[in-house]
């Protein structure tokens, strides 16, 4: 397994884990002052500064994308509904590649309003995904479906287990993998064995760290700094590289009453600490 403490090059910054007293350019400066040589963007944020500006920023600053946030949200109730989405996710491609990002996130979507078909929800994932492939692939840019937690399914990811992940890149084929948030999947006991059937089929994009923890007061809001909840992020960490994967280690903290009111540059520095010792 990597030796993170001596690899900190291999540190990403999910810009969400600062985003509420930074702006995009403050956390590209912010991590190159930190010596943090990857983040992982939000198109809001991208949006908000200009696509133009932020690619000039990472180039000035050497910073490259380990990821960039975020596709998906495909289903809807209606045809309309479903090419509007479609469109999105081509703007988000075309971003993606402008900003020369490692891959795609895909968040995929829940149930669209007024629905209780899951199923359904799920066939217009993978509907929307083999679409997006179409466009993916030429351009060489990967898409990481990123299975989310069940408490998500309805409103954010019918997608929540790496197992789901897997069938559904199995029959989608090349330039489709999975990225793997400890967050949403340290509790699946068949954890283990997908990471591994996603390395032998060369599909794991991207590993996102946080903690979870106990109690969690807020599902979407209260995430932990690593280290401070119950996640063995090393176990899984050496899962994931026994797979093959050797990209980025990239920090996501949602945290309201925490970590977005501490001052950004307290954070990168907890975060890189860390990364180095508990990652």
């Amino acid at each position: 397994m990597r030796d993170l403490a001596a690899r900190p090059e291999l540190l990403s910054l999910n810009t969400a884990t600062v985003r509420e007293r930074w702006g995009l350019q403050e956390i590209i400066e912010g991590c190159a002052r930190h010596g943090i040589r990857a983040i992982s963007p939000w198109r809001d944020q991208v949006a908000k500064t200009g696509l133009a500006n932020v690619s000039k920023l990472i180039r000035t600053h050497g910073i490259g994308l380990s990821g960039y946030c975020r596709g998906g949200m495909f289903p809807a109730a209606d045809a309309a509904g479903r090419e509007r989405a479609r469109e999105d996710n081509r703007r988000a491609l075309d971003e993606a590649l402008t900003l020369d990002a490692a891959c795609l996130i895909l968040v995929v979507g829940g149930l669209p309003p007024g629905s209780t078909d899951i199923a359904g929800a799920r066939v217009q994932v993978e509907e929307g995904i083999a679409w997006l492939l179409e466009q993916a692939r030429p351009a060489g840019m990967k898409l990481a479906i990123e299975p989310l937690h069940p408490m998500y399914a309805a409103d954010r990811a019918c997608v929540n287990t790496l197992a789901q992940a897997n069938d559904m890149c199995d029959r989608l084929g090349d330039g489709v993998g999975v990225a793997v948030d400890v967050y949403h999947v340290w509790w699946d006991p068949a954890l283990e064995s997908e990471i591994a059937r996603a390395g032998r089929a060369a599909r794991l994009f991207a590993f996102h760290v946080c903690d979870w923890l106990v109690p969690t007061t807020d599902l979407l809001l209260d995430r932990g700094m690593m280290g401070d909840g119950v996640i063995d992020i090393p176990r899984i960490r050496g899962w994931v590289e026994a797979g093959g994967f050797k990209g980025h280690v990239e920090v996501e903290i949602f945290s309201a009453a925490n970590w977005w009111k501490r001052d950004p540059d307290e954070v990168l520095r907890v975060c890189r600490e860390r990364y180095a010792t508990v990652c």
